[in-house]
């Protein structure tokens, strides 16, 4: 089971500084959709710079036109890109086939698919190398979380390893290991505390006891 740090509402100065604070007890570092959409594609290439030895991933939500946007972050120096489970199924296919070519790693975000354990399925057979479901900003605001989503896609998911993202801290982080995802997903659960070296410290210790 791997931590990975979901840093959303950063500039890269600021994102550097809280890697900095937390970097032995993560091991995948993500640059959040709104800090792509904010500094661009080299927001990776600076962390991954920063910081060669953690993995990096790029939460761009790829909807279309996946080869290029999976190339251009490779470029950047992204381990693993994100796409959405509910984009065309060549459009998975394609980021899929990029991603084999540059070396890197797929993630299908679940974000808003209907019909999870069937989409997970389809998806699996694509060759995909992780499967998270994953319950947004919006519907956490509304009191959701993902644990359930986590046992459906738990049941079906043959070959591609499960993550879990959303509203995930300390207090409910045991929940979501018992289902054992590969991946644990945590954003404001560390970015939030005013400690994020003792927050990101104990659910590192947590995850590692599994």
């Amino acid at each position: 089971m791997e931590l990975q740090l979901a840093l959303d509402l950063v500039d890269i100065p600021q994102a550097k500084q809280v890697i900095k604070e937390v970097e032995p007890y993560i091991d995948i570092v993500e640059i959040g959709t709104p800090v792509v959409i904010n500094e661009g594609l080299h927001a990776v290439k600076a962390v991954k710079d920063a910081f060669p030895h953690l993995k990096v991933l790029a939460d761009l939500k790829v909807m279309d036109a996946a080869g290029y946007e999976v190339m251009k972050a490779s470029e950047a120096g992204a381990d693993i890109i994100t796409i959405l489970g509910v984009a065309e199924d060549m459009t998975i296919k394609g980021a899929v086939e990029e991603a084999k070519k540059q070396g890197k790693k797929i993630l299908v975000d679940m974000i808003g698919v209907k019909d999870l354990a069937q989409r997970a399925q389809e998806v699996d057979a694509f060759g995909v190398d992780y499967i998270c479901v994953h319950t947004g900003y919006d519907l956490q605001a509304v009191g959701k979380n993902s644990f359930e989503d986590l046992q459906t896609i738990k049941r079906v998911v043959k070959n591609a390893k499960t993550a879990v993202a959303g509203g995930i801290k300390l207090s409910t982080l045991p929940e979501v290991i018992k289902s054992q995802p590969d991946l644990v997903i945590v954003g404001g659960g560390i970015t939030s505390e005013s400690d994020k070296k003792a927050a990101a410290a104990e659910m590192h210790k947590l995850i590692k006891q599994g």
